[in-house]
Formats: structure tokens, sequence, C-alpha cells
């Protein structure tokens, strides 16, 4: 090698995967076997997208760059015989893209050394790659959670005449997956014509996009799987899995010149059927803890059992400091229960075919209960007419009892316990006993008793009779 016998880039502690926002270290070694002039030695860092429309070109068609760092680490001077050792260290920004390489374009860092010597004589330059990462967390990513689901319906014609249709339905189980994980796919195929089906397929894809003046797309079939043939008239279920293997992101974020997409494609071979489940692929895979639907239920939860205890202890501090004690409430008093009156007994209006001027007209037919036989009446019904009284839970007593036959007019009112449904003793109203006009009295009630001033009347008719005979 001449005067030059080693000329190396080593990274501290031998690493050569990085993230953004880290620092990189590293030393460069020389290594001459006589003295060697340079003007400098100069390590540079940078890292840049480079694309193209030819494969593994590397004739750039376009270019971005997102660092570009350059230290002298040595000055103008002669190196003398012997090993040199130049440390160097530089801090990679918190937005460069991860590293990838594709058939189009690369995403691509480096470390390089150059030993600058006076004019006329042989520079060297030496340099060495190193990979950026920067993590794809999937639960970051809007819209990953649920399963992903796709149908198509294509029409077909076979035997030039016949035509028929099939109905495809497909889905996978999560939207986001990363490297070693499982994609669950399941396949509903509803064959509607005469003819059999060709076998069923998924493939899992990978399309890179590379934005030239007219943008070129990379297909590849990362894995494939597949299935039987669907009958004619029948209808079939087929679920497969597919394992991932390791992948690049499906975002660069900070790039604008390459994007990657991942997606499962399901296809029937014949006819010519096919759909795609759009999914991602990350670093971070999904936690079910952080679920949207399941983190509100567990917030909510826990707010129902903090909120009683907050709310009993700010009601019982209001209390005790602002309102002063009250009397425990006394219970509200119970309803005296409505009871049964039999409709015969009970005040009402003379049929339409009676006339009130009839002589010795005979009390109401008791034999036939009429409408109101099970009606409930209040005791205080009729308590507003004038010298009218019902006593509640009071024995009769006094010359004002009469028989329930010998009058049949006023409204009986059992006692609140009784055991039996008979009519109890009457009471009339004040003087019905011994007043030579008792239809004076009635007239006051303003028709509420009718019926009881019909039967007076026909009451006092018979005495005057009585009074006649020999």
């Amino acid at each position: 090698m001449g005067k030059l016998q080693q000329f190396e880039i080593t990274f501290d502690n031998s690493k050569v995967m990085y993230s953004p926002g880290e620092s990189i270290t590293g030393t460069v070694s020389v290594k001459v076997g006589q003295s060697l002039p340079c003007k400098a030695i100069k390590v540079n860092c940078n890292g840049f997208c480079g694309i193209t429309t030819k494969v593994n070109d590397t004739a750039w068609t376009l270019e971005e760059q997102y660092f570009n760092s350059t230290v002298s680490v040595s000055d103008k001077g002669t190196l003398k015989q012997g090993e040199h050792t130049f440390p160097f260290k530089f801090l990679i920004p918190a937005t460069a893209p991860t590293s990838f390489e594709g058939n189009y374009g690369k995403i691509i860092y480096r470390v390089r050394a150059f030993i600058e010597t006076p004019r006329f004589a042989k520079d060297y330059n030496i340099e060495k790659a190193f990979y950026l990462l920067s993590l794809l967390n999937l639960n970051e990513v809007p819209d990953i959670w649920g399963t992903c689901l796709s149908e198509v319906t294509q029409q077909f014609t076979y035997m030039l005449v016949k035509t028929g249709t099939v109905v495809l339905k497909a889905q996978t189980d999560m939207k986001g997956y990363t490297p070693g994980q499982i994609i669950q796919v399941t396949a509903k195929i509803h064959n509607q014509s005469g003819k059999n089906t060709g076998n069923m397929a998924a493939s899992l894809v990978q399309r890179v996009t590379y934005e030239t003046k007219r943008p070129t797309h990379d297909l590849r079939n990362i894995a494939d799987v597949e299935g039987g043939a669907v009958k004619a008239g029948k209808e079939v279920e087929w679920k497969e899995q597919i394992i991932i293997p390791p992948l690049p992101q499906s975002s660069l974020a900070g790039c604008d010149l390459i994007k990657i997409e991942y997606y499962v494609k399901v296809s029937l071979k014949s006819p010519d059927v096919m759909l795609t489940l759009p999914i991602h692929i990350g670093n971070v895979s999904l936690d079910k803890k952080l679920h949207p639907s399941k983190k509100a239920a567990h917030s909510s939860s826990d707010a129902a059992e903090v909120t009683p205890g907050a709310n009993s202890d700010s009601s019982t501090s209001a209390t005790t400091l602002t309102l002063p004690p009250r009397p425990a409430p006394k219970p509200a008093p119970r309803p005296t229960p409505r009871p049964r009156v039999s409709s015969h007994n009970s005040p009402s209006a003379p049929p339409a075919d009676y006339r009130l001027g009839a002589e010795g007209g005979a009390p109401v037919n008791d034999g036939f209960p009429n409408k109101r036989q099970s009606q409930l009446v209040s005791p205080n019904a009729f308590s507003y007419a004038p010298g009218l009284f019902f006593p509640q839970n009071q024995p009769p007593s006094g010359p004002g009892t009469a028989a329930s036959g010998s009058t049949g007019a006023t409204a009986p009112y059992p006692t609140e316990h009784a055991a039996s449904s008979a009519p109890t003793a009457l009471i009339l109203p004040p003087e019905y006993d011994t007043s030579a006009y008792p239809q004076d009295h009635l007239e006051k009630l303003g028709g509420v008793c009718v019926n009881a001033n019909v039967q007076v009347r026909a009451s006092r008719v018979s005495e005057d009779v009585l009074q006649l005979a020999p």
C-alpha cells in the first residue's frame, strides 16, 4: 500500500444501528510506513435519499439530503511513521427517516474520512455505513384499531352464453402488525354460477412508490398461501395464516421521495376476482390496553367508583357547615280506605219511568243491582250539603236511628274493620223523624237525596191512610 498501510473507521462499541437524535462516536485509524505530508484529515457524516428510474442504478435522478456534517481532526502537517488515531462525534437529527434500500432508491447514512495531500499527490478516502431506525409505534397510527374488511362482486361469462356471479368477502383480524406476528385471514366465497372456481389465494404484498417525474411502483409478494376451489352454487369460508418476516416499516417519516405500503391480496384464479386489505407494519405492536373504547370504559368505571365518595363527602361537609339541624319528618297520615256501598242503598236519581207524584210507591227493586254496584264512594262526598253528616267508625245511637227497611233513604257507610257486607243502621238528617213536612228539609239539599225525598213522601201518604181508617 506504499506509505499508507491502514486507513479505517471504527464506531464505538462496534455499534452500527442508531436512532434519530442519538450521537454517533468513533475513531479514524491511520497507519503509515513512512512520513506522509497532508493538508488535513477530515471526517464527514451525512444522510440522504436518492432515487432513479433504472434498477440498481446509483446515478440518482432525484436526491433529498437530511444532514451533512464535516469536522477536521488534523490540520496541515506530516504524519510520522506509525499508527495515528483521531476521534470524532456527530449528532443525528431527530427528523431523519429510517434507512431503506430498494430497487429504485435508497436512504443511506455513512461516515467518510479524507486525507488531503499536497498538490500532485494522491488523496485517500474511506467510508463506512451505519443504519438508522426510527421506531413506528402502531398505537400512534390513526384509525389503527379494529379489523380490515372488504367485499367485491364479480360477474363473468363462460361457455360464451352463460353468465355467473361470484361474491368475495375477506377480512384480517387487525390493521397493524410487527415482524414475527401472524395475520389471520378469513375469506367467504359465494359461487352463484354454474361453474367451479379456481383455487383461492392470499398474499402479503409490499408496494414501494418512488416519486420521480413519473412515479415508479415496485410490487413484491412477500408471502403466499393457497386454498382450494369453490364448487358451483356453493358458499365456502376459508381461513388462513400469514407469518410476517423482517420487513421495513410502513411509514418512512421524514422522507418525501419513497413511500412504502403493505396489503393482503385475496383472489381467485378463475374467474379473475381480487380484493386488497391494507395493513400497517411497524416496530411497536398494538397494546389492547390502549384501545380507545376500553380506555374510555376503564376511565368511566373509575370515575363511577370515585365520584359517589367525593359527592358524599362534599354534601356532608356542606350540610355540616351551612344547614341547621332539622327535626325528623313526621310520617304522612294514612288515607282512609274507601268502603264499597251497595247501589240500592246509595242516593241516586229515580228511574226515568217513575213519577214523583205517584201515591204509595214501592221501594226500588233490590233484587237487581244497578251499574253503581261496585263504585267506591268517599265518606265526604256529600259533606257540602247543609245539615248532612256521615260519622265514621261510630255506632249509631239516639232518636234518629231507624231500621234499614223503615225508609231506605240515606247512604250507610260500613265501619273500617267490618267483616260482613250487610248494611249497618241508618242515620237520618236532623228532625227527619219528628218534622211534619220532611220535604222542606230535603229541598234544601238541592236534589242530592232525591230518592230519599220520594221514599219519605211515600211514608207520609201511608200514615194519612192509617189515620182515616175506622
